[in-house]
Order: structure tokens, then C-alpha cells, then sequence
């Protein structure tokens, strides 16, 4: 039964994560009329021979900036191995590389990936910074097909060479055949039911990735360049336990990029007072923008920062109160509650004080028969009734999933050139299978969530010049900003560390980039980073 418990505590705190489960010119040139294939072989002097790593390249040229930038794409896949030189796994990937570069192997390159566990990057492929996006209509429902991609004025290609990677068990990434140990009832040699499973973990991802990041930057001699990781959700954990890992075996980084964070599992485990805490000024942002608060502020900002000073000190002090607290107390902390969140001070003494994401997102617009995504909370769902408990689907999932899902399969043929007699996976059941224990830094036994906090407090301290980029958006229910900054705060770095720390927000959610005014200004605000963590 303890075992039961734990497990059930274990998966309701992936819950907090979410799987995304996202005016210059432009010129879009063609790809080339005789598409290159490149299959390259393994060494002979390695121990056992390598599935073919196979690589698709095509031309194109993008608008950034008022200029033409040439590129070249490259889809494929490499093959990594284990301690013991053994092939394990097939990762794909799509790499743009800029033409006419007097020394390549001196550009910056930036490694790009989503979370889940068990998310492909298409969402940061074809919606951020890649020299193409596809067009949606958000906050609204995008129509169904056609889709539209356009050329990316906003693209991160001016700045950094870019690698999206996808997840083992995502896109056509593959774990690879193992001898399982003993044998079967018949003498045979076991074989591994889904050898994709051996690296759905937390630390078995960190190490996939690392050796993948190890591969490309030897495969296509970038062991020079600049080094930048970009991760997406649990792209987050995963990045601040990788810049760790990749120091530790001499390879450091320049930068790392945080969008829509979840550094520290174990503060935000769903029912505790302190996800309460952190889910507070979330909830007051969307219902700013939806217009629910009696006594509207004219701007966001300066009213969050009261939300803020409100929820770590006096709506916390209740909390910690339980069944302590006086019902004068109560009603006061409801009232103030009924200001930032427009929830009824009746409802929110019903709950307790205590609200969860889902049941605000049923409750907030119930009078209006709609609901709010929990990705980006300003998006609006209609469920089958306005009496249920919880909303019955996530808007901010189900309007972009399709019209991502099929552009991307278009643009992999079409454009990339690349075709498989598999079909792509967008998603894997990762999640379900996950190991979520991480050995953190300094520790001899693993703890059983991802704190991943202490790897990149170690990884800032043993390379002080590592710059770090927080970026966040403001009507985020997966990843709330008032729990980033919550981690962000516990690195356990010094005064001078600190200035290499930087924290965005942005007037959307948690795919950042689906508000294409907050693409422009996070590209501004990636733009002066990479000028700070890599110049030129």
C-alpha cells in the first residue's frame, strides 16, 4: 500500500510540469534540385559496427533582420553508444547551419528541445526560432488544414547555428536493440520488449542527450564553437542537468536558455501549501486578462508585484495555519483572494482558500460556459456542461496540436526531403515509464523527483562565465513564473553570479512564441544574450 501511496504522489506531481503535448521582407529559397545524401560510416577500429547515420541536406535562405541569410538544413540521425562502445541509440535531429562563414567551426551552435518527458520538438521547431513557423490563430482555435508556414523574420539563425533534437522515443529517434542479462524459459537470449525505455529516466535522458551533444559536435567538428542549450518545459530539468553533466566531461557552455521552468519537482508537489503559493499570481494574471477582477488594474506588472508580496507573506501565513486559523482570519485572507484571483469570496472559503489550477480554470468563466487552457490561460474551452468540476479538455492543447502535427509532417517531405517507412512521432507514453529519481550533485544516494536546482547552482559556480536566460510567460498554469523564481532563488550562487542571471517575462504562455509580439520581444532579449554569453 506505501508503495501505492508514493507512486500515486509521483504521478500527480508530473502534472505540474505538462507535456506541450506550441516586419522585414521574407525570402524562402528552394531546396536544392539534387537533395544530398550523406550516410556515414562508423570506424573500423570501433568494437561493433553502428547502424548508418543518416543525413539529408537541403538549401534555403531566410529574412532576418533586413538581410538574406543563406543555410543549409540537415535532417538526420546519429548513433550513440554506451560506456562499453556499444551502439544504443538513433537520435534524429534537424540542424541549420549558415552558409559563408569564414571559420564554421567558431559559430555558435545551439542545441533546441522540448519536454514531456516524451514531447519531439516540433513545438519549438515550428513555432520559435527555426527560419520557419507555422501559422496559428491564437489565442484562438486554429482552423484545420491547410496550414500555412511563412519565413521566421524572428528566427534565432542570425545569431547561432541551431540543432532541434528529438526526445528517444520521439520524432524517429529510436533506442536500440539490447541482450537483456540471463535468458528466457527456452534457452534463448532475452531481447528487450522496447529498448526505448531504458532511456526514460531522468538521469538516463541527461546521459542520452549528453552523448548526443558529444556526437554531433564531433561528427561535424563544432568542438570550438560557442555551446548554448535550449529547453522547453522538461526541457528545463533536463538542461540544467545537462550543462552539469557536459562539464563534467570538459565540455562547457556558453549559455543556457530556460523557457517555462520546473527546476525543483519536489517544491511544487500539487496539493502542498507551497504550490498554492506558486500557482497565486498566475492565476491573478489570467484573470486580469480576461477582465474578472472588480477593480481592474490598468497594467499587469506593478499589481502582479502586489500579488507577489501577498502570497509569500500573508496568504502563506494562513496557509501554514491549517485548521488554526480563525474564521475572522479567514475571511480576510478570502477577500483579498476575491481581489487578485474575481473567484467569489463564498467559493474560495468553500475550498478552503486552497484552489487548484484545474478547478480555477472550470470556476473562472463558469458564468460564461467556457474555460481557460492550462498551457496558456488565454485561451477558452467549451465543455458539455458549466456544472463539472474540472474542464473536460485544454484549449491551449487541442487549438495548435493538429495544425502543428501535419505542418511539420509536410515540411519533412517537402522541404526537408527527408521520408521514412515509419510515421513521426510526435509524443511518447514516456511519461507512464518514467524513472524520476536524479542523483543531485554532492549526494551519494538519488532523490525520487527532479531537483535539478543543485546542477545548475554547481555548473554557474565551476563555470563562471555560463550565462543563464529564464524566460516565462505570464499566463502560464503548467510552469507558474512565481515558482521559477522561487528556484531561481535557491541556486545557492554569489552576489557576482547573480549578474549572470536573467529573468523574462512575456504577455503569453507557456509556448512563449505562439503571441508573435512576445516572439519579437524574446528574440530582442535572446539577441542581447547571445551578444553577452558568446561575442564576436
Amino acid at each position: 500500500m506505501r508503495r501505492e501511496i508514493v507512486s500515486a504522489i509521483l504521478f500527480a506531481a508530473l502534472l505540474a510540469l505538462g507535456l506541450p503535448v506550441p516586419a522585414a521582407e521574407h525570402e524562402q529559397g528552394k531546396a536544392d534540385e539534387s537533395v544530398k545524401v550523406e550516410v556515414q560510416k562508423s570506424d573500423k577500429e570501433k568494437p561493433e559496427p553502428a547502424p548508418a547515420e543518416k543525413a539529408v541536406t537541403t538549401s534555403h535562405s531566410v529574412q532576418i533582420g533586413g538581410r538574406s541569410i543563406a543555410y543549409k538544413a540537415t535532417a538526420g540521425t546519429l548513433v550513440i553508444r554506451d560506456d562499453k562502445g556499444k551502439p544504443d541509440a538513433s537520435v534524429f535531429y534537424v540542424a541549420y547551419t549558415t552558409d559563408g562563414e569564414k571559420d564554421p567551426g567558431r559559430r555558435p551552435v545551439t542545441f533546441l528541445y522540448n519536454g514531456g518527458p516524451g514531447s519531439s520538438s516540433i513545438w519549438l521547431h515550428m513555432g520559435s526560432f527555426g527560419p520557419l513557423r507555422i501559422v496559428t490563430e491564437s489565442p484562438q482555435a486554429t482552423a484545420p488544414a491547410p496550414y500555412q508556414l511563412v519565413p521566421n523574420a524572428d528566427s534565432l539563425l542570425d545569431k547561432s547555428d541551431l540543432v532541434f533534437v528529438d526526445a528517444i522515443g520521439t520524432g524517429y529517434s529510436k533506442g536500440l536493440p539490447s541482450e537483456k542479462d540471463g535468458s528466457d524459459k527456452h534457452g534463448n537470449d532475452a531481447k528487450e520488449i522496447n529498448p526505448d525505455k531504458r532511456f526514460w529516466g531522468t538521469d538516463q535522458d541527461i546521459d542520452a542527450f549528453g552523448r548526443f551533444v558529444q556526437r554531433y559536435i564531433t561528427a561535424n567538428n563544432r568542438w570550438n564553437s560557442p555551446k548554448f542549450l535550449f529547453g522547453e518545459s522538461y526541457g528545463t530539468p533536463r538542461s540544467a542537468g545537462l550543462v552539469k553533466y557536459l562539464e563534467d566531461k570538459g565540455i562547457s557552455c556558453n549559455g543556457v536558455v530556460l523557457l517555462s521552468s520546473i527546476l525543483n519537482y519536489g517544491t511544487r508537489l500539487p496539493g502542498q501549501d507551497n504550490d498554492f503559493v506558486g500557482n497565486l499570481p498566475t492565476f491573478a494574471a489570467i484573470a486580469w486578462y480576461h477582465d474578472k477582477l472588480a477593480n481592474k488594474p490598468a497594467t499587469l506588472e506593478p499589481f502582479l508585484t502586489e500579488v507577489r508580496n501577498f502570497a509569500r507573506g500573508e496568504y502563506a501565513v494562513a496557509l501554514s495555519k491549517g485548521q488554526a486559523l480563525s474564521a475572522e482570519e479567514a475571511d480576510a485572507v478570502a477577500a483579498k483572494l476575491n481581489k487578485y484571483t474575481g473567484l467569489s469570496v463564498a467559493y474560495l472559503k468553500e475550498a478552503s482558500l486552497r484552489v487548484n489550477p484545474s478547478r480555477f480554470r472550470k470556476e473562472l468563466l463558469r458564468g460564461d460556459r467556457r474555460t481557460v487552457g492550462r498551457y496558456d490561460g488565454r485561451f477558452e474551452g467549451i465543455d458539455s456542461d458549466a456544472a463539472g468540476e474540472n474542464p473536460e479538455s485544454d484549449a491551449s492543447d487541442t487549438a495548435i496540436r493538429g495544425a502543428f502535427t501535419a505542418a511539420f509532417n509536410d515540411y519533412l517531405v517537402r522541404e526537408l526531403h527527408y521520408t521514412s517507412e515509419v510515421p513521426y512521432n510526435v509524443s511518447a507514453p514516456a511519461i507512464m515509464d518514467w524513472d524520476w529519481k536524479h542523483k543531485v550533485p554532492g549526494s551519494q544516494r538519488p532523490v525520487p523527483l527532479p531537483i535539478m536546482v543543485g546542477d545548475l547552482g554547481a555548473a554557474m559556480r565551476e563555470n563562471p562565465h555560463l550565462k543563464v536566460l529564464s524566460a516565462n510567460g505570464w499566463f502560464d498554469l503548467a510552469t507558474p513564473f512565481f515558482g521559477t523564481e522561487y528556484d531561481l532563488a535557491h541556486l545557492d550562487i554569489d552576489a557576482k553570479l547573480r549578474q549572470n542571471l536573467s529573468i523574462t517575462y512575456y504577455p503569453s504562455g507557456h509556448m512563449v512564441y505562439l503571441n508573435l509580439e512576445a516572439l519579437k520581444q524574446f528574440k530582442a532579449d535572446l539577441a542581447k544574450f547571445y551578444d553577452s554569453a558568446a561575442p564576436r
